[in-house]
């Protein structure tokens, strides 16, 4: 008996249930939600009565990978559910929401909700014409399809949209959650046209293949959708299978004949048999002059033969899309220890893993699902059959296969009709803005302003002196400018003796010593106090002196000094007929204004910057202030 994974033991939870982490590419999923709660009989009867009343619409439709399918299910709560993956033929995706409009049509006491791999599909179409409160990150639980209309749920009547509450308030609710005509309008477009447009999207083409697949496609047309797929999707061991052509190269009497049919496919799948080149396996018998005809038979054939041996292997071995999330919830959960895959303690694990699968009911599904086309096949093919029953008959030509060719004219007309639409969405929202501003009239911009003004005069100067100030001696420090919380510090690495050694000997002209330098292992002789505290004091002071008389001497003839602002200085212009003497010497007994310089500085650096980033702008929000906007070259103006 197989051990129970550490996985099932340790959380007592089933791997098989768990949901997957990625999704199918290129699949649309649709639930449908009976207005009262039924029974499994009740589901499974209105499942019967659904795809009966679609059936007249899906019996002749060649689907791209899979048809239309309902399953009965109870999480979170009773309802229908299915998914059908579309892959290159988005037409399967837009008549699967046909299909969905008429079951609502047809059964009015029905909520249904339809979404794809890329999200709420029905939204991207129709996004010109949304509601502007609408946006992915709130539209869950909010559309639905219902009595041939759809619909959803405002913001306001329901902020907070859980599925049993979004389902009960569209129930007793319709009139408000009808979404707008445009919206409504985008997608009856988008869906014009079905079912007559899904049967225009076929395409019949004639082809020679061996008598075994034109049986098949005698009596099941619809598999034409897997023998592409096995031909399109094909690798490198798929490819041994067409290489022997062990099923579809052996009739009732041994010797297989060629035979030609019609065979009808969707468009995409002709274009995927078109686009490929492929060379015949030996035993394949193509005519020593091969036309389309031939040529397109023996991708059919090849891919007939590669489908059916593949989904054989898988059957037998019920690996399906169940058994890779089964290996992945596994692996997730650290079964495989992190072990290399090929070790032998992974293979011990590995086997242990598919003893369990083959004995859960997973596996029994899945190989039932895997290995019903292969009985299919195998009971067409049981039945009597030779090459006279295709020969003589009226084989109509292949269609005009022109529409492969003009795709980049559909795909311009397509852009240009988005961008009309988009046009049109500007040109609304102009119009739109441009009536707010003619109802709030000239009263109200004038209110803006004054009021920008008053915000501008409230603004307090001194707060930049004080900033400032508080900024230097509070959060400043030897180590550099430190930042506020919630910042990126940058630290600043200044050795501050070596620093000021060198301005000292940068103004008295006498070398430093170099081998004078503190360690980082000294200690500070000033920490205890003592004589060689004052000693260092006086000497500092000393310097200062000496540094700011050098300063002077080169400063004193430029014009510096009289970009500074002094104390005394009157705001008005200077009297022209002071003399100049008399000028220098109030300079230099007025002292400086420290800060009326500071915030004249200031401004002047922010007024440069236009409004754009700068150091003036930086340093004033690092410290918490927001100067108001600069209006000087528009009154300038």
């Amino acid at each position: 008996m197989a051990t129970l994974p550490p996985y099932l033991d340790q959380n007592n939870s089933n791997p098989f249930t768990q949901a997957s982490s990625r999704l199918p590419d290129d699949t649309v999923f649709y639930s449908i939600y009976p207005d009262d709660s039924l029974s499994q009989n009740a589901l499974q009867s209105l499942h019967l009565q659904i795809l009966n009343s679609v059936s007249s619409f899906t019996s002749s439709y060649i689907w791209q990978h899979e048809p239309f399918t309902l399953t009965v299910s109870f999480q979170p709560i009773p309802h229908l559910r299915g998914q059908l993956r579309f892959g290159d033929n988005l037409d399967d995706e837009w008549f699967t929401v046909f299909l969905l409009f008429q079951i609502s049509l047809t059964f009015p006491s029905l909520s249904i909700h339809v979404h794809d791999t890329d999200g709420e599909f029905l939204l991207i179409e129709a996004a010109y014409h949304l509601p502007r409160w609408l946006n992915p990150e709130n539209s869950q639980n909010r559309c639905f399809i219902r009595r041939g209309i759809f619909h959803i749920i405002p913001r306001s009547s329901l902020p907070i949209p859980t599925l049993t509450k979004s389902l009960n308030f569209l129930i007793g609710n319709e009139g408000i959650t009808v979404a707008p005509d445009s919206v409504q309008s985008v997608i009856q477009n988008r869906i014009a046209g079905y079912p007559e447009k899904a049967k225009s999207n076929t395409h019949t083409v004639r082809v020679r293949v061996p008598v075994p697949v034109a049986q098949v496609l005698k009596h099941a047309p619809p598999l034409i959708s897997l023998a592409v797929e096995g031909f399109y999707d094909r690798d490198v061991d798929m490819m041994k299978h067409a290489a022997k052509m062990q099923r579809f190269l052996k009739g009732p009497t041994g010797e297989v004949e060629m035979v030609t049919v019609a065979v009808k496919m969707s468009r995409a799948m002709y274009a995927q048999l078109m686009q490929q080149k492929f060379q015949a396996p030996k035993c394949y018998p193509m005519p020593s002059k091969a036309d389309m005809e031939a040529e397109l038979g023996l991708k059919i054939a090849s891919g007939f033969e590669m489908m059916y041996q593949e989904k054989k292997k898988q059957g037998e071995e019920g690996k399906g899309s169940d058994w890779k999330q089964y290996i992945e919830n596994l692996d997730k959960s650290g079964y495989f220890k992190g072990l290399l895959p090929g070790s032998e303690e992974y293979k011990r694990l590995m086997e242990n893993a598919e003893e369990y699968y083959r004995k859960s009911s997973s596996f029994s599904k899945t190989s039932e699902i895997l290995n019903a086309p292969v009985r299919q096949i195998d009971e067409i093919l049981s039945l009597p059959y030779s090459a006279e029953d295709f020969k003589n008959q009226d084989i109509p030509p292949s269609d005009d296969d022109s529409w492969i060719y003009s795709g980049e004219d559909e795909l311009n007309s397509a852009l240009q009709d988005r961008q009309k639409e988009m046009e049109l969405y500007e040109l609304k929202n102009k119009k739109k803005k441009s009536k707010e501003e003619q109802d709030t009239g000239p009263s109200s911009s004038s209110k803006k302003k004054k009021s920008k003004e008053q915000q501008a005069e409230r603004f307090d100067l001194t707060d930049i002196v004080k900033s400032m100030q508080g900024f230097i001696h509070k959060i400043s420090s030897y180590a550099g400018a430190e930042v506020p919380e919630g910042r990126d510090p940058r630290e600043v690495e200044l050795d501050v003796d070596r620093f000021i050694k060198e301005l000292e000997s940068a103004v008295t002209g006498e070398p430093m010593d170099d081998d004078e330098g503190s360690s980082d292992m000294d200690f500070d002789e000033c920490e205890d106090g003592g004589d060689a505290c004052d000693q260092n004091e006086d000497e500092e002071d000393h310097f200062m002196d000496s540094y700011s008389d050098a300063m002077n001497d080169e400063l004193k003839d430029t014009t510096l000094k009289k970009s500074f602002i002094h104390a005394n200085e009157p705001s008005g212009l200077k009297d022209e007929g002071t003399s100049n003497a008399k000028e220098e010497v109030d300079e230099d007994f007025s002292p400086v204004d420290v800060d009326v310089n500071l915030v004249k500085n200031l401004l002047d650096s922010y007024s440069s910057q236009q409004g754009l980033p700068g150091p003036a702008s930086n340093m004033l929000g690092l410290m918490g202030l927001q100067l108001p906007k600069d209006d000087k070259n528009k009154r300038d103006n």
